[in-house]
């Protein structure tokens, strides 16, 4: 399918695209600039490590819940600035600020104080950040109607969402470079403000520019205030029950849980690799080698094998596109065998325009074929049109997954044999180590294209689908 199939006002000015994709940049930099600084939750402020994971995961939960929730919310919402743009703009004032008084750590205080202080403010910068990310999600799913269009956007988004992969890995070096900062404390203290600072800046533009779709007649939305509460869960629950009922979204929630989740569980493999394998434990001498592998690999992703995703979903279907470039990743995996040689470090990049199209085709496809099933949802069960809570659900999963796949990753470098405080590592644990890395991903990923195979919303089905809708709704 080429750009002039696209009718004008199915496609969306490249305004609003830029302003979604800053939206996307903040929500890849938070969660992003979260990860690498909770390491310094035990080198820069001597947490112990029990109380570091519980700080990992006890708010995760709280997150979980508070996502469709959110999603319900801004799907019943009634005001003149729509359904999920004052949402966006509160939610990306309040992430900016908590995220920078959330780090406002000392490492003279108890370790009590800084648990609770931590804990507290994780837990308030949550809601900030799901009232912010959850309508975000729910606006993409809505800003355009038209089949490929929705693949463009999204690879648009994904594109400058990718640019906070290719600054997060540079936050280890930067903090712990002494010229910078005269602590790693007080090189998170300030970096955090900065991260901040941006996240604000860029999270509004959403819901400054960004148009969803048009819904003042929108019918049967449900009333969001105190008294209503108790009716509202019961809504929510069912609203859950609906959309979980839908078998292309469920097969869209399980291969996103299998690719995304098989890629997370090994994530941190490459850089033990990289030091332990390739450098004999010697991370002066692996230097930033590991940093330059996350970056080239979200710069690859951008700028090369997004856009060849989204030619290939306009010519072939956004289910084979799915199929094409997760098989493409499997190359990519397996190619890291080869890749991570000592002696010679250039090789490592060797597998990476490979292995970007597992997650660099995921949330392109997946994002734009959410937006696909939302039509169906209202074909099928009528107003309100659930974005929100499709969005919700569909990062619930993503969220979960995730979660389990940092306690997975803890039982795999046991099983292999990895010691974590040894200063190099046996042969037959990096060996083992390497098989894993390479496995398991290919796998899930394989087991991803085998729920996806049945997948039955095609492009025909869904133009159909639209044009019932409108006929439906009385429009032109």
């Amino acid at each position: 399918m080429s750009d002039i199939n696209t009718p004008a006002r199915g496609k969306v000015p490249f305004g609003q695209k830029a302003a979604f994709g800053a939206g996307h940049l903040v929500l890849n930099l938070l969660p992003g600039a979260l990860g690498i600084f909770m390491f310094f939750l035990l080198t820069a402020f001597g947490m112990d490590p029990v109380l570091a994971g519980l700080l990992g995961g006890l708010p995760r939960i709280f997150d979980a819940i508070t996502d469709p929730i959110m999603g319900f919310i801004s799907d019943n919402t009634k005001s003149r600035w729509g359904r999920r743009r004052p949402y966006i703009f509160v939610g990306a004032i309040l992430s900016g600020i908590l995220f920078a008084v959330l780090w406002q750590l000392d490492p003279e205080n108890t370790q009590a104080f800084n648990f609770w202080y931590f804990l507290i403010f994780s837990m308030i910068f949550l809601i900030g950040n799901t009232m912010f990310a959850t309508p975000l999600v729910g606006l993409g799913y809505e800003m355009t109607s038209d089949y490929n269009e929705r693949t463009r956007l999204m690879a648009f988004s994904q594109t400058i969402g990718q640019i906070a992969w290719m600054i997060v890995p540079w936050f280890w070096v930067l903090i712990a470079d002494p010229d910078l900062f005269e602590s790693q404390a007080i090189g998170v203290r300030n970096l955090s403000v900065i991260v901040g600072i941006v996240c604000l800046v860029l999270g509004v533009l959403p819901a400054i520019f960004c148009r969803g779709i048009d819904s003042a007649n929108m019918e049967n939305r449900k009333e969001i205030n105190l008294k209503s509460l108790g009716s509202n869960m019961t809504d929510l629950f069912k609203s859950i029950v609906e959309v979980s009922k839908s078998r292309p979204f469920m097969r869209l929630c399980g291969a996103t849980f299998l690719v995304f989740n098989g890629f997370q569980l090994v994530a941190s493999f490459s850089f033990f690799i990289i030091v332990y394998y390739m450098f004999d434990g010697s991370f002066a001498a692996a230097g930033n080698w590991p940093a330059w592998f996350s970056t080239i690999t979200a710069v690859i992703t951008a700028f090369a094998v997004i856009p060849i995703i989204t030619k290939i979903a306009n010519k072939y279907g956004k289910r084979n596109a799915f199929i094409i470039s997760t098989l493409i990743s499997i190359v990519g995996y397996i190619l890291k065998w080869w890749g991570f040689e000592p002696g010679n470090p250039w090789l490592m990049f060797m597998p990476i325009p490979f292995m970007a199209f597992g997650l660099g085709g995921l949330f392109t496809l997946m994002m734009s074929m959410t937006a696909d099933v939302c039509d169906l949802d209202e074909l099928e069960n009528g107003m309100p049109r659930k974005e929100g809570t499709f969005g919700a659900i569909y990062w619930w999963m993503v969220k979960m997954g995730q979660a389990l796949a940092l306690v997975l990753q803890g039982f795999v470098l046991k099983f292999v044999g990895f010691v974590s405080d040894a200063p190099t590592q046996s042969i037959e644990t990096m060996t083992n180590l390497r098989i894993a890395d390479i496995v398991i991903p290919a796998l899930t990923a394989g087991l991803a294209i085998w729920i996806m195979w049945n997948y039955s919303l095609s492009e025909t089905k869904a133009k159909n689908i639209k044009a019932q809708l409108v006929e439906r709704r009385g429009e032109l």
